[in-house]
């Protein structure tokens, strides 16, 4: 790594304080104003619907980055811990102001027992992702963390479709739950496991500090995809399976 990029003005602070502040922004001044009438039901589902929309625009724009990235930089797959990239470094601070924005969203407004999980999710991805925009280091490492992004598409579309009361019968439903599961087994499941290998691996070549920040943001992160994996899979099989008894067609095929 160049040693200027390194003693040189770190603007992802920058970047993440822009970042917090825009996601906040469209949270308040934009979603507010475009919530369909079936979330409004109560303040909740309002809030929430909103929460997962600002998640959806966020996991739109990183996912999408994240695969630039590696477009741009193919030695950034290389070398994850000493390449930098410009549009890395920008879109790793992206992804911190996000993520303190929606760790305060749901402080603020959301304090329910189901929000301690994400809250212990934020808190591990904000030590790993700040790691990378204080040092400029792990750089690449925190891109692969970022094609997780990818299958969150089709996560908070599910949650969305849930909120306004979408049945898991359309077939709109049912297609997103294909490719929510496929691309959860491709870009968390497999992606998680690897980076979790990549970390055993190459431990002699990180800092102490990096490696326990790693090692423990992983186990937490991973343990917690994968009961994420299991409930998803769990209801939806249940839905698919009821609506097959509830059609005589359903029944006489199989």
């Amino acid at each position: 790594m160049d040693p200027a990029l390194v003693t040189g003005p770190n603007l992802g602070y920058a970047f993440a304080a822009c970042s917090s502040l825009t996601f906040t922004a469209i949270n308040l001044f934009l979603l507010a104003n475009v919530v369909p009438k079936s979330a409004r039901n109560t303040f909740s589902q309002q809030w929430k619907w909103r929460n997962t929309f600002n998640s959806l625009i966020h996991s739109v724009l990183t996912g999408i980055g994240a695969l630039y990235c590696f477009w741009e930089s193919p030695m950034l797959r290389e070398d994850l811990i000493n390449k930098y990239t410009s549009s890395s470094h920008l879109l790793i601070s992206v992804s911190v102001g996000y993520f303190i924005y929606d760790f305060c969203d749901l402080l603020i407004n959301h304090r329910k027992r189901s929000s301690y999980e994400l809250l212990l999710h934020h808190t591990m991805v904000l030590m790993c992702f700040g790691l990378a925009v204080v040092t400029k280091h792990y750089l690449g490492y925190g891109i692969v963390a970022l094609l997780v992004e990818v299958n969150s598409v089709f996560l908070h579309t599910r949650q969305l479709m849930l909120i306004q009361g979408i049945s898991k019968n359309q077939l709109i439903y049912r297609i997103n739950s294909m490719l929510n599961i496929g691309t959860f087994v491709v870009f968390r499941i497999a992606t998680l496991g690897w980076m979790t290998r990549w970390l055993a691996i190459h431990k002699d070549e990180l800092t102490m500090t990096a490696f326990t920040i790693g090692s423990v943001a992983m186990s937490v992160v991973m343990l917690m995809n994968i009961v994420l994996f299991l409930r998803v899979l769990v209801a939806d099989l249940r839905s698919s399976q009821k609506s097959q008894e509830a059609d005589p067609v359903a029944k006489k095929s199989n």
